[in-house]
């Protein structure tokens, strides 16, 4: 009996270990020695390990289907691998060479997980970093480092993003691949998202309403969370950030762990700033803002797919510089008790893979609701509105080989806005908005040079509103009922000439909708009376792009530009006519306009001391109205430069680091006619950083100094040029990261 057991057990051996689906291999350096520590990573199934001492990994209990697995270690190029598991296991043994510039990486928002040259889009990613990243109270600041990306600010708390001269309704900002709204529509509204916890953030250059819909006509910025902890580990962090502009403190904690087929974590934060300081050393007013934040998630990781689950919460106090704000706010102070904006926002979210032998069915829904509360004197609620979204979709990936994919979805997004608890202004109307979507896309691989892709997308899309109050009423509102449908697409190629350098080419015909605020406004939003125009029609653009990206082992060097034609442009704009009680009056218009330029990045370790990294960038648009007038919020030409030297370690140092930056912007002498010209500006920071073993608990210290000569200055993009104030002076600032874990 004992006899037949053994010869059973090592009979169903084989489908036992096949049934495992798993990879694995030995990762090695140049010479063949064995790499420990090094960080392996397979996006689609959200699960990753590190090798151990002898340089061995295994992945076990992942999905079937075609899985892309990424190899990391500083110091060495990053190697990207495709396999195929049917019910199988797969052996991939690596050989990592170091280099000392950053190779290309996994991305995730083109709509396929694959390797940044793959895409014909190019898509730029900033890795998130509280240490050796730029600190700063803004987190736009850091994003707005990416040529072609900035930020249109009201103070440090408040800013949004700009792409290409397109900004608000017309960029689409996901978190975690999930449309986040906001009322994003104002200037006056926050990103509204925490940088903790991200890892990663990707930006999508020019229209990308193929994958995302209407919104995206634009671009895309998405906010990648933090990997789950390698397999059988828990690990955490604690960051603390202190400013000596603001007087602020920045506080996080977070900790995750992963069993072989769960995963789970949380991270809590707090935020607090007083008025900050601009240039010269004066305090502007009512610049305070608090911030809470919550961030939990959990899933599983199966045979046959992963499911995850995300819940985010972030509560945000903004103050408010206004003219009414000054006269009532009289000394320096961080708690918001007049003239502020507060954001409630609760995102839960189940994104789901389900692998189907040869093919993919992704399965995601969301469900977001952001309170708006703007707050005049004590205790006195001016609005507040309240906006319910659900979001959903289905993409289906048909059968594919590693050289083409085939891919069909489905999405949809109900929203309504609903104002509550009866305030004195109604800004927006109650309405609903639905939209559906109807997408595909294919990608093919040509002689493993030549990558074509393109795709063919319909959106429809209803907006109705309630008639609120009487004619004679300040807070009338006639009700609406548009309907809206179109089709956009995109065509393009990448071609590499030789391994290191490559070309790649799009075109894009792209719409957006006008939304509810564009339609129907009609009240007092802050200091001025915003009035909606029922009558807009779609914006349809068509965006041609073209760029180059060289790479060596000491250099790589990016080129592209770009020429977006769209008609039927919506911008709001002051008029000359005022209300009674004396504020002037904004209308949404619209005019056929022209957007083009380009962005050009180099980056270099001088062969003998790759030590050194030197890093230039440089991004110029040109924002026009069809009737000879420039475009508002179009930023001026800016030149950025960073000088980085960094060891691996020196004497009791680990990974020391020093960086200078030198930000440049050119005069903006081409104005919107409700801007002013506006003169350039010259900024330099510096910033050190290491790590140090105490006790054997390692700490990781960042010191930086921004805008070090105290300059005072406006850039084109600020909203407090309306009152007079200047952009943020010289911020001594520290870091202290505390990283933590156990198996």
């Amino acid at each position: 009996m004992k006899s037949i057991v053994i010869v059973l057990i090592i009979g169903l051996l084989p489908y036992a270990v096949f049934a495992q689906n798993q990879v694995s291999g030995k990762i090695t350096d140049e010479t063949g020695a064995p790499m420990p520590g090094t960080t392996i990573f397979i996006p689609e199934s959200n699960k990753g390990t590190v090798s151990d001492i002898n340089g061995f990994y295994v992945l076990s209990g992942l999905s079937n289907g075609k899985l892309k697995i990424q190899y990391s270690y500083l110091g060495y190029n990053n190697f990207i691998e495709t396999v195929v598991l049917n019910n199988s296991s797969a052996e991939v043994n690596v050989q990592l060479r170091p280099t000392p510039i950053e190779t290309e990486e996994i991305v995730v928002t083109g709509g396929y997980s694959s390797s940044q040259h793959e895409n014909v889009v190019k898509i730029d990613k900033l890795k998130l970093n509280q240490i050796t990243n730029r600190t700063t109270p803004n987190f736009m600041e850091l994003i707005s480092t990416v040529p072609g990306v900035d930020m249109i600010s009201k103070g440090p708390g408040v800013s949004k993003p700009v792409i290409r001269g397109l900004s608000m309704n017309d960029i689409l900002v996901l978190s975690n691949g999930v449309r986040f709204e906001n009322y994003q529509y104002s200037d006056h509204h926050p990103l509204g998202i925490d940088e903790f916890g991200i890892e990663n953030v990707e930006i999508i250059k020019g229209p990308a309403s193929l994958i995302y819909g209407s919104d995206a006509i634009g671009g895309v910025i998405n906010f990648i969370k933090e990997k789950p902890a390698p397999v059988g580990r828990i690990i955490g962090d604690y960051n603390l950030q202190l400013f000596s502009n603001t007087e602020g403190i920045n506080n996080n904690l977070g900790i995750r762990g992963t069993s072989k087929k769960f995963f789970g974590g949380f991270r809590v934060g707090q935020k607090s700033h007083a008025d900050y300081l601009q240039g010269g050393g004066e305090v502007v007013p009512n610049s305070r803002f608090n911030e809470l934040s919550f961030k939990a998630n959990g899933g599983y990781t199966g045979k046959l797919g992963t499911f995850k689950l995300y819940y985010d919460y972030n509560d945000q106090k903004l103050g408010l510089v206004e003219d009414e704000a000054l006269e009532l706010v009289t000394g320096r102070g961080r708690k918001n008790e007049v003239f502020y904006q507060q954001f409630k926002n609760h995102l839960i979210s189940s994104q789901n893979k389900l692998f189907l032998g040869n093919s993919k069915l992704e399965l995601n829904a969301s469900y977001q609701n952001t309170t708006l509360t703007h707050f005049a004197d004590i205790g006195e609620v001016e609005i507040e509105m309240q906006l319910a979204t659900i979001n959903y979709e289905a993409k289906y990936y048909f059968p594919s080989s590693k050289s083409s994919e085939y891919i069909l979805g489905f999405q949809g997004m109900n929203q309504k806005n609903t104002n509550i608890n009866d305030r004195e202004t109604i800004l927006l109307p109650d309405a609903d908005t639905d939209n559906y979507s109807l997408f595909g896309l294919v990608s093919h691989t040509v002689f493993q040079k030549l990558k074509i892709q393109a795709g063919l997308r319909y959106d429809f899309r209803i907006i109705t509103s309630d008639t609120y109050g009487e004619a004679e009423d300040i807070n009338y509102h006639l009700a609406i009922s548009r309907d809206y449908g179109s089709f956009s697409g995109s065509a393009g190629a990448t071609y590499s000439f030789f391994e290191k350098w490559l070309l790649r080419a799009n075109f894009a015909a792209a719409y957006r909708t006008p939304n509810l605020a564009e339609l129907t406004s009609h009240g007092k939003h802050e200091t001025r009376f915003e009035e909606g125009n029922p009558d807009l029609v779609p914006q349809n653009a068509y965006e041609s792009d073209l760029s180059t990206h060289f790479h060596s082992d000491n250099i790589t060097f990016d080129v592209a530009g770009y020429y977006n034609i769209i008609n039927h442009y919506i911008f709001i704009s002051p008029t000359d006519e005022y209300t009674e009680d004396g504020d002037r009056i904004y209308r949404y218009q619209q005019s056929n306009a022209l957007l083009y330029g380009g962005e050009a990045g180099i980056h270099v370790h001088p062969q003998p001391v790759e030590w050194l990294h030197i890093e230039g960038t440089y991004s110029k648009v040109v924002g026009e109205q069809s009737g000879g007038d420039y475009l508002p919020f179009v930023p001026a030409d800016k030149l950025n430069f960073e000088f980085r030297a960094e060891q691996e370690n020196l004497s009791f140092l680990k990974k020391p680091f020093f960086r200078f930056d030198w930000l440049l912007a050119l005069d903006q002498e081409k104005p919107a006619p409700d801007e002013e010209r506006t003169g350039g500006y010259a900024l330099f920071d510096v910033g050190i950083g290491f790590h140090l073993k105490a006790a054997n608990q390692l700490l990781a210290f960042g010191f930086s100094v921004n805008n070090i000569f105290d300059r005072k200055y406006f850039d084109h993009l600020s909203t407090l040029k309306e009152v007079n104030y200047f952009e943020p002076g010289r911020n001594f600032t520290f870091n202290l990261r505390v990283p933590f874990g156990i198996k």
